[in-house]
C-alpha cells in the first residue's frame, strides 16, 4: 500500500480532510535504508534552555514533513531526566506494585537519585526489563481480562518511551483511529460513528471483533513496522525487551512470544502501530479504490465499526478483511463479528429497508436507529444492559465489603460512583437509563443497609432522603454529537 501519511479519516462533512502522502508505507518488505539521523541531532544529557517538549516539538515537525523519514536518534529523548521526572509524577501513586515490591512513594524518597541512576543505566544500555505480575479484572462477559503489572521503573521509561515514539506516530495515524491518543477520546469516537451514520449514506454496518488480539499481536510483524520509522536501534532493544520480559503469575514465569501486556503504558501504543499497519492504512485505501458507495470508519484500539452504503460492498470487505487479518496473525471472532442493516434508510417504514434494522453495541453503549420528536433519524445511544448489570454487581459487592462503614462513608463512595457513571453514560436520549442506574444504587445501599441490622430494614422515608442527599441526579452531561465534532473540527 503506498499511503504514509493521513488519510481523511474523519466522518464528518465539516472536517477539512488530512493530507496524504504517496509513501510506500505499508509494506513490509523491500524499506530502503535510513536517509540519516534525524535534524533533532544527538542532544547532550542537558538541553540548555530548550525544555523537553520544544526538542519533541521538533521531532514531530520533522516527521510532518517527511513521512519516510527514520530517526535514528531517539534514545536520549527518553532517558531525559526532566522527562523521567515527569513520567515519575503522572503515575498513580496508589497504583498495584510491580514483581520488585517497589512502590511510587518509597521509589520519591531518593527521587533524583534514583532517576539519574536509571537515565545512567538507560544510556549505557544496562537497563532490564522485569517481567510484568499477572493480575486480572472481570470483563462486562463475566471473564477474567488478563493484565499486567509493570515495576515502578518499567512504568517510568515506558511512559518516557511513549511521549517520545507519540511526537513521531501521532503525524502518522489516521483521522479514524480515537483510541488511547492524545487530546482524543471515547466520546469523540461515538460522536463521530453517530455523525456519520446520521450525515452519510450508511444502511449496513460491520460490527467486527478481533480475536483476543493483545494476546495474539505477532512480535515478528510489530518490531517491523515501528522500523519503519525508528531508526534508533537502542529504542527497537527497549521494545523488544519489553515484549520479551515475560509474565510472573503465582511465582512461575511464563515467556511471552505474542502478544503485548494490557497494563503496560506502551501497550496501546504499540497495538496502534500495528493496527495503523495492518487495518487503518489499508482500509483507508480499499474505501478510495474500492467502494463506489459511501464508506465510514471509526477505530477505537482494537475496537470498530464500519458502515456502508451498498450490501455488497459490505460483504466485499468483510471477505477481504479476513484475509488480510489472516496475513498478520490475526482473526475476526466468528460469534461477534457480524453485518447488520441499520442506518437512515434501513429505519424508513415505507419497505425500502430489506428488514428491520438491528442494533449494535459499542463502547459500552448499544445504538439504535430512532426517531426524534419532529420525525427525523436519529442514532440512539443507551447505556448497555450487560454493562450496567456488572456494574451494579461490583457495587452491590463493595457495599457488603464495606459493612462497618458509616453512613457518609459510604455516601461518598456512592457519590463518586454516580458521579462517575453520569459523566460517561450522559449522553443524549439516554436519560432514562443514567436515572434508573441511580435508583438501582438506591435500593442496594437500603438492602445493603438492611442486612447489617438486626432490627427492621432501614424506612424508605429515610432511605429516600439519603438518596437525595448522596446521590447526584442524573443530568445529560454531553452536546449532541454534531455540536461537539464541529466545535472540535
Amino acid at each position: 500500500m503506498n499511503e504514509h501519511g493521513k488519510s481523511d479519516g474523519s466522518v464528518v462533512p465539516m472536517k477539512p480532510s488530512n493530507k496524504a502522502a504517496p509513501a510506500a508505507a505499508e509494506k513490509v518488505e523491500g524499506r530502503g535504508p535510513a536517509k540519516g539521523n534525524s535534524p533533532e541531532g544527538s542532544a547532550g544529557r542537558t538541553q540548555g534552555r530548550e525544555t523537553a517538549n520544544s526538542v519533541l516539538e521538533r521531532v514531530r515537525q520533522a516527521a510532518g514533513r517527511d513521512r519516510r523519514q527514520k530517526f535514528t536518534a531517539l534514545l536520549h529523548h527518553v532517558y531525559d531526566v526532566e522527562r523521567l521526572r515527569k513520567a515519575y509524577r503522572g503515575v498513580n501513586p496508589k497504583a498495584a506494585k510491580g514483581v520488585d515490591g517497589q512502590t511510587w512513594k518509597s521509589y520519591g524518597e531518593k527521587l533524583e537519585e534514583n532517576l539519574r541512576d536509571l537515565s545512567d543505566r538507560l544510556e549505557r544500555g544496562a537497563y532490564r526489563a522485569s517481567p510484568t505480575r499477572r493480575a486480572y479484572i472481570a470483563k462486562a462477559d463475566g471473564r477474567q481480562r488478563p493484565l499486567g503489572v509493570p515495576t515502578l521503573e518499567d512504568k517510568l521509561v515506558q511512559r518516557a518511551a511513549t511521549e517520545v515514539l507519540n511526537a513521531i506516530y501521532e503525524e502518522d495515524f489516521l483521522g479514524f483511529s480515537y483510541g488511547f491518543r492524545p487530546g482524543r477520546s471515547a466520546h469523540l469516537a461515538l460522536d463521530a460513528l453517530a455523525t456519520g451514520i446520521h450525515m452519510k449514506k450508511v444502511n449496513w454496518v460491520l460490527d467486527a471483533d478481533i480475536r483476543s488480539f493483545f494476546d495474539t499481536l505477532d512480535h515478528g510483524w510489530l518490531i517491523r513496522f515501528i522500523e519503519h520509522r525508528v531508526g534508533d536501534r537502542r529504542v527497537v532493544r527497549l521494545i523488544k525487551k519489553w515484549l520479551a520480559a515475560g509474565v510472573l503469575e503465582d511465582g512461575e514465569w511464563r515467556q511471552s512470544e505474542e502478544g503485548t501486556i494490557q497494563g503496560g503504558s506502551i501497550s496501546p501504543l504499540l497495538a496502534n502501530v500495528y493496527l495503523h499497519y495492518v487495518f487503518d492504512l489499508w482500509v483507508s485505501r480499499w474505501r478510495k479504490t474500492r467502494a463506489k458507495g459511501d464508506v465510514i470508519v471509526v477505530r477505537f484500539a482494537d475496537d470498530f465499526i464500519v458502515g456502508f452504503e451498498h450490501r455488497e460492498e459490505a460483504e466485499q470487505f468483510l471477505s477481504e478483511l479476513k484475509e488480510r487479518l489472516q496475513k498478520f496473525a490475526l482473526e475476526l471472532h466468528p460469534d461477534k463479528t457480524r453485518l447488520i442493516e441499520f442506518g437512515r434508510h434501513a429505519a424508513r417504514p415505507d419497505g425500502k429497508g430489506e428488514g428491520r434494522p438491528g442494533t449494535f453495541n459499542f463502547l459500552g453503549f448499544t445504538h439504535i436507529c430512532g426517531r426524534t420528536r419532529k420525525g427525523g433519524f436519529a442514532v440512539v445511544r443507551h447505556t448497555m444492559r450487560r454493562r450496567m448489570a456488572v456494574k451494579l454487581k461490583e457495587v452491590y459487592a463493595e457495599l457488603r465489603r464495606r459493612h462497618n462503614a458509616t453512613i457518609p462513608e459510604t455516601g461518598a463512595y456512592l457519590r463518586s460512583v454516580v458521579r462517575g457513571h453520569n459523566n460517561y453514560f450522559g449522553v443524549p436520549l439516554n436519560f432514562h437509563a443514567i436515572d434508573s442506574f441511580r435508583w438501582k444504587v438506591g435500593l442496594l445501599w437500603h438492602k445493603a443497609l438492611g442486612r447489617r441490622s438486626q432490627r427492621a430494614a432501614v424506612p424508605w422515608e429515610r432511605m429516600e432522603r439519603l438518596i437525595g442527599r448522596w446521590l447526584p441526579l442524573a443530568r445529560i452531561c454531553h452536546p449532541l454529537p454534531l455540536v461537539r465534532l464541529g466545535v472540535v473540527t
